[in-house]
């Protein structure tokens, strides 16, 4: 007879095999558009499980188990891609256990850890395919870093009617050894900012000859300011970033154009939608207000939107999570202000996105996100296979 427990012991059976698949993939650390030899090892795990497969766009997976007993169609989610980030060799407190080979590209956003747990979860549940129902799709996502993969995963996955979904995301936010399963918004929606002031230039001698781009940018970025506090909903978090200013090459010219570049992030669809309005309304009025044109950039646009878990299958999982895994790994976290493709399966699918803890001191893990020196405790490995089989057992 199954039990929680014996479930339990199947994910922490999973650990060094998870601990050296992450390893494995971190070395190869291959970045969106290019994960070929994450993308083989992969289907090289498949096909020892001895799992049917599918191609999803370039270098993706999905692996199905087929129970052939009726159920619930689930989708298990991992992204595989890496990031233009160099490496440090040390994290927080020394040396890292394991160093991308490419100088230039490392996982520091922890995508081989969801690729290595997701493949752990995998073994696990094909070994106990007679004891489950319905059909689990294991999703390997391409791409998720500049998003170019999650239209051919959720194209590919139309075909297959998926009834829920479930992803995790290791968060340096929450201590190791803690997985957080909540309801509600999880992660920010981002919308780009990219403006670009179009004048006329000219010698800094003669300014009343050029139409100087530079004056209404700074103005842009000082009403962008004003409004974001006067005009949304002051009890919705929107946030404003911008990080990039650029105008002109020489101090005595005026330059043709100034651009202004950031993000906002917001946790409400609907607010989210109108802090870009207000960013378009102000730079296209401010712009001819001092008869300069306007063009925005393509990412002027909302991708994504917020990852907001679903209320009544995050309740169920954190139950569940709690029966199998043991209450003591269950954790509790803010929400997070990055961004994640995954809202897009949620779009689609009522759906949990969990966070698995990796903040550990001793060891040197809890640098941030997107850093060279991030880095992850491996330790609570076994706990995310163990909270992916307790969604495939309470689908």
């Amino acid at each position: 007879m199954l039990t929680n427990e014996i479930i339990r012991l199947q994910a922490e059976a999973q650990q060094d095999y998870v601990i050296e698949s992450r390893r494995t993939i971190h070395r190869f650390a291959e970045v969106s558009g290019k994960e070929f030899k994450t993308s083989a090892f992969i289907e090289e795990e498949i096909k020892k499980a001895g799992l049917p497969y599918e191609k999803a766009g370039d270098t993706g997976w999905i692996a199905i188990l087929d129970t052939g007993k009726p159920g619930s169609r689930i989708a298990l989610r991992a992204d595989i891609d890496a990031l233009l980030v160099p490496e440090e060799p040390n994290n927080l407190a020394g040396p890292r256990v394991v160093v991308s080979d490419d100088p230039h590209t490392s996982h520091a956003c922890g995508h081989d850890a969801h690729t290595a747990m997701l493949l752990g979860a995998m073994r696990v549940l094909a070994e106990q395919r007679d004891n489950l129902t319905g059909v689990i799709y294991f999703c390997f996502e391409e791409g998720e870093e500049d998003g170019r993969g999650i239209l051919a995963m959720l194209n590919q996955l139309s075909a297959h009617g998926v009834d829920v979904c479930w992803g995790i995301h290791v968060y340096a936010g929450l201590e190791s050894g803690k997985i957080c399963v909540s309801a509600g918004p999880r992660m920010a929606g981002a919308a780009g900012v990219g403006i670009k002031v179009i004048g006329r230039g000219g010698h800094g001698s003669r300014p009343d000859q050029a139409i100087n781009p530079i004056i209404p940018a700074a103005h842009i970025i000082t009403q962008l300011n004003s409004a974001f506090m006067n005009q949304l909903n002051v009890e919705e978090t929107v946030t404003l970033g911008l990080g990039m200013v650029k105008a002109g090459e020489a101090t005595n010219i005026i330059p043709d154009d100034a651009y202004v570049g950031g993000t906002a992030r917001f946790f409400n669809k609907e607010e989210g939608e109108k802090a870009l309005e207000i960013i378009e309304r102000i730079a296209r009025n401010t712009a001819d207000s001092y008869r300069c044109g306007i063009e925005f950039e393509k990412r002027n646009n909302i991708s994504p939107y917020p990852v907001v878990n679903d209320e009544k299958t995050a309740l169920k999982i954190q139950k569940a999570v709690g029966e199998i895994c043991g209450e003591e790994v269950l954790g509790d976290c803010d929400k997070w202000f990055a961004s994640e493709c995954y809202s897009a399966y949620q779009n689609k699918y009522p759906g949990v996105l969990g966070f698995l803890g990796i903040r550990n001191e001793a060891y040197g893990s809890g640098a941030a996100h997107h850093n060279g020196k991030f880095d992850i405790d491996e330790s609570g490995f076994w706990l995310g296979v163990c909270a992916e089989a307790a969604f495939a057992f309470e689908k």
